[in-house]
């Protein structure tokens, strides 16, 4: 009876696991999770898009622990310099619905910050985005826009003084400067009142296409200067071949922001590595996919900056740069 019981049983409950395989062998395609979808990180530059930045920018990413095509998805956009095409560029990254947009510069910003208040920005290299509108403060920047600001305004006299002090017998110095881009006139201004202390007599020179160029400087020569102190701008850093060859011919001294100046042929450079600013606002973005708002994320400011020298181009202009200088120098090219 015993044995009779249990076949039955056992039969039963055959039927039952043959009669509802899925309850009890459920397809393994089922437990798998559907894989999220990558962020998309929108990144606008004003300039040319420089290899190094974008490799500094992914490294950042990296560094946070994203794969790029698996965890996150970048659209890249470049004006070349051309500052007409940033509100296109611009509405294009909002309209294609990134995550997060990453700007160069504050030409490029603001167009961005018209085109969106609710995609977050991140400032990669900005200059004075309190000055400029971008945001309302450095430590409570506010709706949708944070980053990095590169305090290039402040560190105009500093560059000047830096001239100074590697050729001392100057005292007539051109200033390069781009009235479209939105700090340059309060850097006019720093350097303005830091001239008058150092006994170098200014002359400035406005350009905002490559046509001014060969005019802009014949106006230099007339001015009889020693020296150029070329301000940061996007447009500038896309057509520096083209200045650093008239500068040469000029036989100018010449002073830049970023090292990749000095690193093709001018005498100087003085400000915060850039590809240092692209890692750093890299963590920004992660920040921001993690959940955290823009507007409460305080803006940073770099606490290093380079001195490059490029004793090559010294050289080839007769100029003997002091002990003093060369001492201060994080890089000296030879």
């Amino acid at each position: 009876m015993i044995r009779r019981l249990s076949r039955r049983a056992f039969v039963g409950s055959l039927a039952a696991l043959t009669a509802s395989p899925a309850i009890f062998f459920k397809p393994q395609s089922a437990y798998a999770q559907k894989p999220a979808s990558p962020r998309r990180i929108g990144v606008l530059i004003a300039s040319a898009r420089s290899e190094e930045s974008a490799q500094a920018f992914r490294q950042g990413l990296r560094d946070a622990g994203y794969s790029e095509g698996r965890d996150v998805v970048i659209e890249w956009r470049a004006a070349n310099g051309d500052y007409s095409r940033l509100p296109q560029l611009a509405a294009d990254l909002v309209q294609s619905k990134v995550d997060v947009i990453v700007v160069s510069s504050t030409v490029a910003a603001q167009p961005v910050q018209r085109a969106t208040s609710t995609i977050p920005i991140v400032m990669a290299v900005i200059a004075d985005p309190v000055g400029s509108g971008l945001v309302a403060s450095l430590a409570h920047p506010g709706g949708n826009v944070t980053g990095v600001s590169m305090m290039m305004a402040e560190l105009s006299a500093k560059r000047l003084q830096l001239l100074k002090e590697a050729i001392p017998r100057i005292a007539r110095v051109a200033v390069l400067w781009n009235p479209n881009t939105p700090y340059h006139p309060k850097a006019v201004e720093d350097l303005k009142a830091a001239a008058h202390s150092l006994s170098i007599k200014l002359s400035y020179v406005g350009v905002r296409t490559p046509d001014e160029f060969d005019p802009a400087f014949s106006a230099i020569s007339r001015a009889h200067a020693q020296a150029l102190y070329v301000l940061e701008a996007s447009f500038f850093f896309t057509h520096r071949t083209t200045l650093l060859k008239l500068g040469s011919r000029a036989r100018l001294s010449t002073i830049h922001g970023d090292r990749t100046w000095a690193d093709a042929g001018g005498l100087m450079s003085y400000g915060a590595n850039v590809g240092n600013l692209y890692r750093q606002s890299a963590g920004y973005v992660d920040k921001i996919l993690k959940g955290a708002k823009p507007g409460d994320l305080p803006i940073e400011q770099p606490t290093k900056f380079e001195l490059v020298v490029n004793l090559k181009t010294a050289k080839a202009l007769g100029i003997t740069i002091p002990q003093s200088i060369l001492l201060q120098a994080d890089e000296v090219i030879r």
